[in-house]
């Protein structure tokens, strides 16, 4: 195109795919790119036979800048102030992006964000070897604190903010039409929410974490410290050991370092290819952050750019399965099963659970292959700091390829195979006390358990199995049901009356959904009390809800049961006192009253009557009082389906595709009776 043609807003595929080059024969998989190392740099070659015809988000264009003087005024200002040639306003943009928002874990993303912009800018140019490329400034997104704010009301925007994210990045990616972005990530939500965005874009991207927090020290005890510590003496009748944990739990600056939702996502998008294995468990203020790693990001993102290839070549249906069974072999939070059907969507994908692993397939490869490999903070006793120390996920990563249990075939952002990337950064072995071997597992079970039954037909409960600390009897809890009608009245009670608790309740919070909240807040404050409860006194308290839990939380606590109450769910017709059944060998959840039909049409009627008196909304529902709470309350879809916010419930998905099987089976070298396909 000549020079004067190009018109703002007007989109083009670029760069233009190159041509399908097959470097060598190898046998055919699920993946659209491969690639080997030759001599340091990657090469890529297109298999035509996995690239079926028909509509691809890969199509999007990239917005050029005209020569019209009024739209060219500002563009070439931007580039004198960034120090860039204003020749080069004319080429596709490049950029970076960062998440931000009130709490440690976001202080270090704009030192982070300039190391970065800084590396981008000394690459960009026209001189032999530089990028010919537009640079924009640096922007960046808004969430709120799961620290901070967990126990309160504000914790319903926590994972709205996985939504904000994404819709910010949209603005941003679609409207300045960028051809290639480094995103550097903090804290739980905006992570996905970046995730989402980079493959709804589809254009090169990678992601960073902005790294993990270091573990504080109790000074009177030398007890390492987080802020599940902090969470778990909110409770003790001594104001100033709460005062001392409080000042010594979270110093520094970063997210939260125990396996919780910020580490297992991390490692999530690590594994599916979006972000280099090596850069997940370094610390927020480790120098490679702003030293080593803006070079190497700025390195891949050109390659990729060079290469065309692009965020939905690597998030591929195998790639999501070897990512959901690491999360199992770290232990990983509960959210996991939350943000993975979002991730799945904004891949193409419309439902996970149908199109990329059934519920039965991952209750399988958790209960009989995938054991937990991390002695790792809520379960055990390490944070991520030491998981970097002794050779970083990548140590996982090995250990579970050696064993048969991930498709190292699967496309990076690197530019390699899962499997050449292994190889190259060379980790070493599981030490065995940090990082365990698959055939001598911390724990020989994965850490997740998805439950079905009559009260969750959605089978989307979930238990974090890696959690527990007692209450199965043969991999059963029965317990007497204690409702409660939200989170604040089960605080209330944990504050006034604890003795009130007794052995095997079974607390239910409900109208905390996704809708009924709005925005299906995760409870770290009252698990962590009735973890410190039960231990003080031996005894064993369950929960469940239709919200959600903190990677913090431990105990015997299911999440996510759906259909949640808000929307008539069965947990909306438990009454007090009424037995519940949590039957691990069944992966059911179970109430026996529930079990008589007559029983559960009279509560069925008695809660219609309540919502039709009250206007067609609950009266145990929050109040949605701002924007983003009434979006939330009629649009957000299930927990199964990510959770997201959607008009009218319907699950909406940019180019959808179909989930292509590479007949990669998961197995485990070690337990060889358990190879199972799906």
């Amino acid at each position: 195109m000549a020079d004067g043609d190009d018109v703002l807003g007007q989109r083009r595929d670029w760069p233009p795919r190159k041509p399908p080059q097959i470097l060598h024969p190898r046998r055919h998989t699920s993946h659209k790119i491969r690639a080997r190392a030759v001599h340091g740099t990657a090469r890529l070659a297109f298999l035509p036979e996995t690239r079926p015809e028909g509509p691809k988000v890969t199509e999007s264009k990239i917005v050029l800048i005209d020569r019209h003087p009024g739209r060219s005024a500002q563009t070439i200002g931007m580039a004198r102030v960034l120090g860039t040639d204003p020749e080069l306003i004319h080429e596709p943009s490049v950029g970076v992006v960062g998440t931000k928002g009130d709490s440690q874990c976001y202080l270090g993303v704009v030192e982070k964000v300039d190391a970065i912009h800084a590396a981008l800018k000394s690459r960009i140019g026209k001189g032999e070897g530089q990028l010919k490329l537009r640079l924009v400034q640096p922007e960046y997104t808004i969430a709120t604190s799961d620290g901070i704010r967990n126990g309160t009301r504000e914790m319903r925007y926590s994972l709205i903010g996985r939504e904000v994210t994404n819709d910010a990045l949209c603005e941003h990616l679609e409207a300045s039409g960028l051809a290639g972005t480094i995103a550097v990530v903090a804290c739980d939500k905006p992570p996905v929410g970046t995730l989402a965005a980079l493959l709804e874009h589809d254009q090169p991207g990678i992601i960073m974490s902005d790294g993990t927090i270091r573990p504080g020290k109790d000074p009177a005890t030398g007890e390492a410290l987080d802020i599940v510590s902090a969470y778990q003496v909110a409770g003790h009748p001594d104001p100033e050991l709460r005062h001392r944990i409080a000042c010594n739990a979270c110093p520094g600056i970063g997210s939260c370092g125990g396996m919780f939702t910020y580490n297992t996502m991390q490692t999530f998008i690590g594994v599916v290819g979006m972000q280099p294995l090596h850069m997940v468990a370094a610390p927020s203020d480790d120098p490679r952050r702003t030293k080593d790693f803006p070079a190497e990001l700025v390195g891949h993102l050109a390659r990729m750019i060079e290469t065309g290839l692009r965020p939905r070549d690597i998030v591929v249906r195998d790639s999501l399965r070897n990512a959901v069974i690491v999360s199992m072999a770290i232990g990983g939070s509960t959210n996991v099963v939350l943000h993975v059907p979002e991730i799945a969507r904004a891949a193409g994908y419309a439902d996970f659970w149908k199109d990329v692993m059934t519920p039965e397939e991952f209750n399988h490869l958790s209960q009989h292959v995938v054991p937990v490999l991390t002695n790792a903070r809520p379960y055990g006793k390490y944070s991520m700091v030491d998981i970097d120390r002794v050779g970083g996920i990548q140590v996982i990563v090995r250990e579970l390829l050696d064993a048969g249990l991930l498709n190292g075939d699967v496309m990076t952002c690197t530019g390699e195979t899962l499997a050449a990337q292994v190889a190259r950064l060379a980790p070493p072995r599981a030490d065995g006390e940090v990082i365990h071997s698959v055939e001598k597992p911390y724990k020989p079970t994965g850490g997740l358990r998805m439950l079905g039954g009559n009260l969750s037909p959605d089978f989307s409960a979930i238990l974090k199995l890696a959690g527990v600390e007692g209450g199965l009897e043969d991999n059963v809890f029965r317990g007497r049901a204690r409702v409660f009608e939200g989170e604040r009245g089960l605080l209330e009670a944990l504050d006034k009356a604890p003795d009130s608790f007794r052995n095997h309740d079974m607390i239910i919070v409900r109208y905390e959904g996704p809708s009924g909240a709005p925005g299906m807040p995760e409870m770290l404050d009252p698990t962590s009390r009735i973890t410190t409860l039960c231990r003080e006194r031996g005894i064993v308290v369950a929960l469940m809800t239709d919200a959600r839990f903190s990677g913090g939380s431990v105990g015997l606590v299911i999440g996510h049961v759906g259909p949640e109450a808000a929307l008539g769910g069965p947990i909306a017709f438990i009454e007090d006192g009424d037995e519940i059944v949590a039957d691990l060998n069944a992966n059911t959840l179970d109430c026996t009253a529930l079990k008589d039909q007559a029983t559960l049409a009279r509560r069925k009627a008695a809660w219609e009557k309540a919502v039709a008196a009250n206007g067609g909304i609950h009266p145990n529902c929050g109040i949605a009082d701002t924007r983003l709470l009434h979006r939330a309350r009629h649009m957000a879809v299930p927990a199964v389906r990510g959770g997201g916010l959607h008009p009218g419930r319907d699950v909406w998905v940019r180019a959808p595709r179909a989930a292509a099987r590479s007949g990669f089976v998961p197995s485990n070298h070690h337990r060889p009776g358990a190879r199972k396909a799906f």
